[in-house]
């Protein structure tokens, strides 16, 4: 049996709040794929090195990096609202102020300012959005997804439009666009209530002491190592202009975009988180390798980086599902400390690659690349044993998922219940009246099991409650039925990302139950 759950609503028939935030989230995600075409002009318009305009990403990411570890702290003090403009007015200031510089040295250092509105502004964006939609989680993360898509996209065009009038263009557009989404936050987002248990500052480092966590994150950092020696490094051989850089990297954007949000998940049910990364790494391995081997051929590498895009949407987002899996910690938490780790991989890659360039030649750093892909194999299998137990047999003591959690007494009879399951939304209540009125009627005791997801979008993750919340959801829903004389039970079903197995676990739950129905209400993914 189904609950009536009504006309699904749109998940673009949205509040202004959550149309502003998801119009920053695109200019945001058009950041990094902006500056590379402009990568070669700007080298010589400022008779710059490679290797000194690499350092627009490196001191970009190492901020970024650093200023993971305080975000969550900061957020939880000051407010997500307030933590977001601040992010968006910082990037705003030093994107302006990167495209009026006249010197490589004063761009590197504005791109470090970039960095840290950046990191302010993408630990709360996905949760801001998450937190004002209308629709549920689903129409949330459906939009955070199409704003990824779109900048990941557009920002290689755009930059290579702009780039091709001046290389300050890019700069000065993301000041502009940026500007105004500022304006719309400012104007549209309201305030948000500050989480119950503020994070601590040092929480994140404390974290790395978890072997799961650590090892995921080395391997998130070594995978970043490669990703950012390509994406520092790749349009110098191509031996293109600003906008056909543009165009080349669009077409690696559209395939990231694709890869990470229609094909990893797909990949990942079929197969399973660790054996798909394996292959993956070990592809982009081999990619990296024909970028060295061919360096001298602008043909091969603008063929090599656009298929790259493939392998490495399908990265961003397994890595990140993969850590989310093991780590014994609160996810913010979690996403602090892995971000921590990716963005220092991705920002000393570009300075190390640039070092050998100079000493060597242009293939090396690509080879180095190559290795780093390889190395993250191994680091990944050390952890395979934790990873594949978060995947098919939880134990007690861990967030792993899909898993059930008991809320409450066990049920003392054998009587085949009635099993409902709901989400975090607002006809919850209902969903389980409805169950309750069948459970009555049949005479079978009644189950209440909570659905408690973690999305992942690319690199990103978000819930729309903590683990607190969802079981006192649960012992809501059982004293109210308890109040009507209804003697019920309760679960909490807790999955990270792959929604299909939260449905797999709680089917195969409802058999061993011997379940007389199953009463489905809207999930907290809007499915």
């Amino acid at each position: 049996m189904t609950a009536p759950r009504g006309k699904a609503a749109s998940p673009f028939r949205q509040p202004k709040a959550v149309w502003a935030v998801a119009f920053a989230c695109v200019i945001s995600f058009m950041g990094i794929g902006l500056v590379d075409p402009i990568l070669p002009a700007l080298a010589q318009s400022l008779h710059a090195s490679p290797s000194q305009v690499s350092l627009l990403f490196s001191s970009y990411l190492i901020v970024t990096a650093v200023a993971m570890l305080v975000v969550g702290w900061f957020s939880g003090r000051f407010g997500a609202k307030r933590t977001l403009v601040i992010g968006l007015a910082i990037i705003v200031v030093f994107a302006a102020l990167a495209g009026c510089s006249g010197s490589i040295n004063g761009i590197v250092g504005f791109r470090a300012g970039w960095g840290l509105g950046n990191a302010l502004f993408i630990a709360t964006s996905l949760a801001v959005i998450v937190a004002s939609a209308s629709g549920g989680f689903g129409g949330a993360i459906i939009l955070y997804e199409t704003a990824l898509g779109l900048g990941i996209a557009v920002g290689p065009l755009l930059g290579g439009e702009l780039g091709a009038i001046s290389w300050r263009g890019p700069f000065f557009g993301v000041a502009v666009l940026m500007a105004i989404a500022l304006v719309a936050t400012l104007a549209f987002v309201p305030s948000l209530p500050k989480p119950a248990r503020p994070t601590s500052p040092l929480a994140p480092l404390k974290a790395l002491r978890h072997r799961g966590l650590l090892t995921m994150g080395i391997m998130a950092l070594l995978y970043n190592w490669g990703f950012f020696t390509m994406l520092g490094y790749a349009p110098y051989p191509m031996e293109l202009d600003a906008h056909r850089l543009g165009l080349v990297f669009t077409g690696w954007g559209l395939l990231v975009a694709a890869f990470s949000v229609f094909f990893a998940p797909r990949l990942q049910a079929r197969f399973g988180t660790a054996p798909v990364l394996y292959v993956n790494l070990l592809c982009l391995s081999a990619v990296m390798a024909v970028i060295a081997a061919g360096v001298d051929s602008p043909t091969v590498v603008i063929t090599a980086v656009v298929v790259s895009g493939a392998f490495i949407g399908i990265n961003n987002t397994l890595t990140t599902q993969a850590v989310m899996l093991v780590s014994p910690v609160e996810r913010p938490v979690a996403s602090s400390s892995y971000g921590f780790l990716r963005f220092i991989g991705g920002g000393l890659a570009p300075y190390v690659a640039g070092r050998l360039a100079d000493a060597t030649d242009l293939s090396v750093p690509f080879y180095l690349g190559a290795a780093t892909f390889l190395l993250a194999i191994p680091v990944l299998a050390a952890g395979h044993r934790l990873l594949r137990q978060a995947e098919s047999r939880p134990e007690e003591g861990a967030p792993l998922a899909p898993s059930l959690t008991a809320v409450g007494t066990p049920a003392t009879t054998d009587t085949p219940p009635v099993v409902v399951a709901v989400g975090a939304h607002e006809g919850a209540d209902a969903i389980v009246d409805a169950a309750a009125r069948l459970a009555r009627e049949s005479g079978s005791p009644l189950e209440v099991v909570h659905v408690h997801e973690t999305a992942v979008v690319e690199e990103q993750a978000a819930e729309t409650e903590s683990a607190e919340a969802a079981r006192a959801a649960v012992t809501a829903h059982l004293d109210r039925l308890a109040a009507h004389g209804i003697a019920a039970t309760g679960q909490v079903l807790t999955s990270v990302g792959d929604h299909a197995a939260a449905g797999r676990v709680l089917a195969e739950h409802a058999a061993r139950m011997g379940a007389r129905a199953v009463a489905v209400g809207r999930s907290p993914r809007g499915a």
